[in-house]
């Protein structure tokens, strides 16, 4: 029993932990909220009620402050907890002077505490008509001007924030797909965007608070009154005369003391809602609006000049405001002549912004992938059915990155008002590498087996692939997937046909800049490899023209240590990047192999016959490594008849194979085919992994 109580034991916080949360906030708000709780429930000492409305004070002006040197609005995203905090504080506040003002009241204006005394004594000045009149004002001015206005902007700044989401989050993923920004930056704008959201919606419900709090001012200033002289009158025998004039002074002072926190923290809400298109705190801003223009403040210096002069009006006040203004007006013209001087640490930072226009070099700059939509397509750059294009390029960058290797350059997406109206065009490097047309509103729909779909229609080609395709309305979405067809959005459309451009292109893609990040980021065991290879072996960009020849064939680079130790094996015996890029596949003969197996797990091949073999054997010219194919034409149309015929068999048969040639002929082969069959793997008997499982479907 002693071993099972231990735990319990050591796990109750110590007093010292206790205290040190306590300080550090942790508890604070815990302990002010319940607190509050007490001022509404029990009653509390008159010295304790003073330090208590002190406070209140002091931290209404500590919010004010607060809110006028922040720079913009969400520095001070807790203000509508500090406003329903402080409103709570008030109220139980005014619970507690109640409670003392009404019990001892019958012991003279002091029975409430000495700052209800003296704040009675002040705005009175011996007339407590006069104190009426001004907590009155005080109220008004709190409840009709601040807190309505600041309520009203809070509502409006709520409304147009929700209102304006859509265009700043497509402004975000816009930039984010086209590079100017990173995730991280991304993840923070996104965060930004949804606390000013929340922020004014909350400011708009929390104007409320104060609203409420003007109101149950005056109905407790009301009964204190009116409870008090009837308590003073018949429980304590008091004269009627005295009896009002001593619950009065001490109701107005205990109403101005909560009232005019109340107006100040009125205030710093305005402040604080008012900010929301001004960039700097309220004294910068308002000094750089308002006090900085010459012809503005040579008005005012004229018009209190000419008000001054009217018979019966006061000259000092309105000629010292018209002096003011002058010598104020009179600087800034001054200062406007003059030339800003440039501190000695900013002469090498201004110089090269000296010229206005942009340097023509920047003309030069070109997008390595640009997308441009039709005006009718800029909507999918902000679908609200979360099929964003952004996302999705996103997504396919990411893809692109895990299967080949390296991060694709940014897509930047524009608008292009000379295309069709729902046309786009992917340029590559400034030049047009595809073109299409979507519809928005319906669905492309494809037949697998490379039939026409039987659905009513606009029947196109899809752009990637070239295949029949159909765009179909919405509603039939559910038919087409019943009768086993393809059905994507013109999204998926799009970016269906940017990858395959993206593929096609890869090699043109990959750019000495890359290549040299590629090499920098390799891990530290790699290191010594790169300094042992580049530059004593081969050249940066020399392993730049292997892995371009690589991503040709759509090879993934992502195994770059095992790439660099292949060319670092065959660099010393050639100098072709031909035979480099053999040796290269063959080290990635695993990789390859895995790549193109079948679902059964075999590798399907057709194998190029011993007559083709010696045909290109024979056709092969030139000296060393420098060889050239020279085939007859008869004889290259019957090899590309023979590649179709074997290839279509193949894809009849359910199969998607590789062609397999002798190591030497391999590149030749391969330059012949990706001009008809671009997509055709060609691999040499070198890149066959011991363990990989074969299958046969054909010959050649």
């Amino acid at each position: 029993m002693a071993d099972a109580a231990a735990p319990t034991a050591s796990a109750m916080p110590s007093p010292k932990s206790l205290l040190d949360g306590l300080m550090r906030g942790e508890m604070g708000l815990a302990v002010g909220v319940v607190g509050i709780i007490v001022l509404l429930i029990l009653p509390v000492p008159a010295f304790l009620l003073d330090l208590l409305l002190a406070l209140s004070l002091t931290g209404s002006v500590l919010i004010l402050m607060t809110a006028i040197l922040i720079k913009k609005p969400l520095e001070f995203t807790s203000f509508p907890t500090v406003l329903l905090v402080a409103t709570l504080y008030r109220l139980g506040l005014n619970i507690a002077s109640t409670r003392l003002i009404l019990g001892h009241g019958q012991e003279g204006t002091g029975g409430a505490g000495a700052v209800i005394e003296a704040f009675g004594h002040l705005m009175m000045q011996g007339n407590f008509v006069i104190g009426v009149i001004v907590f009155i004002i005080l109220i008004v001015v709190n409840f009709m001007v601040v807190t309505k206005g600041s309520g009203r902007i809070a509502e409006v700044a709520a409304r147009f924030t929700l209102d304006s989401m859509p265009g700043k989050q497509m402004a975000i993923d816009a930039d984010l797909s086209t590079g100017l920004i990173d995730q991280e930056g991304a993840k923070l704008r996104r965060k930004e965007l949804e606390q000013e959201s929340t922020f004014f919606g909350a400011m708009d419900g929390a104007s409320k608070f104060v609203k409420g709090d003007a109101i149950a001012g005056l109905i407790i200033t009301a009964i204190n009154v009116i409870g008090g002289i009837i308590i003073g009158v018949a429980q304590h025998k008091l004269p009627f005369g005295d009896a009002a004039a001593t619950y009065t002074i001490m109701t107005i002072g205990d109403g101005l003391v909560s009232q005019i926190p109340a107006l100040i923290i009125s205030i710093a809400a305005g402040m604080v809602v008012s900010k929301a298109g001004v960039e700097g705190s309220a004294d910068k801003a308002l000094t750089t609006q308002l006090a900085m223009n010459p012809v503005a403040l040579g008005m005012v210096s004229a018009s209190s000049g000419v008000i001054a002069l009217i018979p019966g009006m006061p000259i000092l006040p309105f000629a010292a405001m018209s002096l003011a203004a002058g010598a104020l007006a009179y600087k800034r013209i001054q200062d406007a002549k003059q030339p800003k001087p440039l501190d000695p640490a900013d002469l090498d930072a201004a110089a090269p912004a000296e010229p206005e226009e942009e340097p023509i070099s920047a003309s030069l700059a070109i997008d390595d992938v640009k997308i441009e939509l039709g005006y009718g397509l800029l909507t999918l750059i902000n679908d609200l059915d979360g099929r964003k294009l952004t996302d999705q390029i996103r997504a396919l960058r990411k893809t692109l990155a895990s299967e080949f290797g390296f991060v694709m350059p940014p897509v930047r997406i524009l608008d292009n008002m000379r295309l069709a109206n729902q046309g786009y065009a992917i340029r590559i490097k400034e030049m047009e590498a595809g073109a299409g047309e979507v519809r928005l509103g319906c669905l492309m729909c494809m037949d697998p087996r490379g039939g026409q779909v039987e659905l009513p229609g606009e029947h196109v080609r899809e752009p990637a692939f070239g295949l029949p395709a159909t765009w179909i309305a919405d509603d039939l979405r559910e038919e087409a997937t019943f009768r086993g067809y393809t059905v994507v959005d013109p999204a998926t459309v799009l970016t269906t046909h940017l990858t395959e451009i993206l593929k096609e292109n890869m090699a043109d893609l990959l750019s000495y800049a890359e290549v040299q990040k590629l090499l920098k980021e390799l891990p530290e065991a790699q290191k010594k490899l790169v300094d042992d290879l580049i530059p004593g072996t081969v050249t940066a960009t020399t392993v730049q023209r292997v892995l371009q020849s690589l991503l040709r064939e759509r090879v993934s680079i992502r195994d770059l240590p095992q790439i660099l130790e292949g060319i670092g094996e065959a660099a010393p015996h050639t100098a072709s990047v031909t035979q480099l890029v053999e040796q290269v596949r063959a080290r990635l003969a695993r990789q390859l192999c895995w790549a193109n197996r079948g679902d059964d797990g075999a590798l399907p091949i057709i194998t190029l016959s011993a007559d083709w073999e010696h045909a290109f054997a024979e056709a092969l010219i030139g000296p060393g490594d420098d060889k050239q194919l020279a085939l007859p034409p008869s004889r290259l149309q019957d090899f590309i008849r023979g590649v179709r015929d074997s290839f279509e068999r193949a894809a009849l048969a359910g199969e998607a194979p590789v062609l397999l040639t002798s190591p030497g002929v391999r590149p030749y082969v391969r330059s012949i085919i990706e001009r008809f069959r671009g997509q055709t793997v060609v691999m040499s008997q070198n890149e066959i992994h011991p363990r990989a499982r074969l299958k046969t479907v054909g010959m050649v």
